[in-house]
């Protein structure tokens, strides 16, 4: 501040999440007093033993994370969360400013090399996870350089890229994404998911075995989602009258899956879909293959307002969702929807689990027959 002859810069604190603590002295006592406007206009630094007024600085802070800020300190800070960009904004940014940027620092031109829209979407699907475009604009890179060399050595080679030719310089896929699919097995509920790099679809999978009335749960999930699945099935043992049911739960083993075991999972988002889940395994109805559900979920019935709303339906939207059941309380976040999304999907707001059943299981066809006649050849009649 003394080189540049100002008391009010905007001071940067990248990375603010990695903070560490050792022998040598805790720099989180320090910010405690830095960032805190009440009393930073005295601020004593120990280097100089000199008060400093630092009430005019700007202290921009960033992290991936909040878990691991110290309590206190994120208590001074006001949090602004950031989404990731979507796979519409990574095309863009990728068209206009990477690829262009690469090539010219790779020596090219871009009669040599072009990329067209599929091929830099089968990279961002294909060959990146992640909220920016760091690891995007490496892979392309990737690319340019297996043209160079190819351009170096005359070797033959087309200069419009296609999605066979990225394979070829990049290898084999390495991200694959969930694709919605009809299930013809009921007990199988299409959730959706927030992660760090973006939203996708996860998979409910619910069934039961003789047992001794126990509820197994696997699929690395953390304790917020082990809570919404006890909760889950207790709401469907209180109302097992509704769906005219009356399994001996006492005797019944439920187990709850969340496939793809080795990523961490967590959160109380995912309670509709387990309600959805069991009804559908103990009354036999399949869940619609088009439809994903999101929401928390309380013992009266209420289903109640999640985060990442515009990254998951963005993720079922990408994974050919037609209709996508929200919770009431989260109709707010539809301005960050893209207005091509809202048209081209049917979001669906409830208030109750019951509203969300009604939604996402198959309707139950009855066939009633006459007093001489048995039922179509083919048909199958459920109460």
């Amino acid at each position: 501040m003394r080189r540049v002859g100002t008391r009010n810069p905007v001071f940067m604190l990248d990375e603010i999440d990695k903070l560490g603590a050792d022998f040598r002295g805790d720099p989180a006592a320090a910010l405690l007093e830095v960032l805190d406007p009440e009393q930073n206009n005295a601020f004593s630094d120990h280097y100089l033993e000199v008060n400093f007024d630092l009430s005019g600085v700007i202290f921009i802070a960033t992290a991936n994370t909040l878990e691991t800020i110290p309590a206190a300190l994120l208590d001074r800070m006001e949090v602004l969360e950031i989404p990731g960009y979507t796979r519409e904004e990574k095309l863009e940014i990728a068209k206009r400013h990477l690829v262009p940027k690469q090539i010219t620092e790779h020596g090219l031109d871009e009669r040599q090399i072009s990329f067209d829209e599929e091929s830099i979407t089968t990279i961002i699907e294909q060959y990146t996870r992640e909220a920016g475009v760091r690891n995007l604009e490496r892979e392309v890179a990737n690319v340019i350089r297996g043209v160079a060399v190819k351009v170096a050595e005359n070797l033959p080679y087309q200069p419009k890229l296609d999605p066979a030719q990225i394979a070829d310089f990049l290898g084999p896929q390495k991200y694959f994404s969930e694709v919605a699919e009809r299930t013809e097995v009921p007990g199988v509920a299409t959730g959706l998911a927030w992660m760090p790099t973006g939203g996708d679809i996860l998979f409910i999978e619910a069934s039961q075995m003789p047992g001794k009335g126990n509820l197994i749960l696997t699929g690395h999930l953390g304790d917020v989602m082990k809570e919404s699945a006890r909760a889950a099935l207790s709401w469907v043992r209180t109302h097992v009258e509704e769906f005219n049911l009356n399994p001996d739960f006492e005797k019944l083993d439920v187990h709850l899956h969340v496939p793809a075991g080795a990523v961490s999972k967590d959160g109380p988002s995912a309670g509709v879909a387990m309600i959805v889940a069991l009804v559908s395994l103990f009354t036999g109805r399949r869940v619609r293959g088009d439809v994903a559900m999101t929401g928390e979920i309380t013992l009266r019935g209420s289903v109640l307002a999640v985060g990442g709303i515009k990254e998951k339906v963005l993720a079922a939207h990408r994974a050919g969702i037609k209709r996508v059941v929200l919770p009431d309380r989260n109709r707010k976040d539809m301005v960050d929807i893209p207005e091509s999304v809202r048209k081209d999907m049917e979001l669906v707001f409830v208030k109750r689990i019951q509203e969300a059943l009604e939604l996402t299981l198959e309707s139950v066809q009855v066939v009633v027959a006459g007093p001489d006649s048995g039922p179509p050849e083919g048909t199958a009649a459920r109460a």
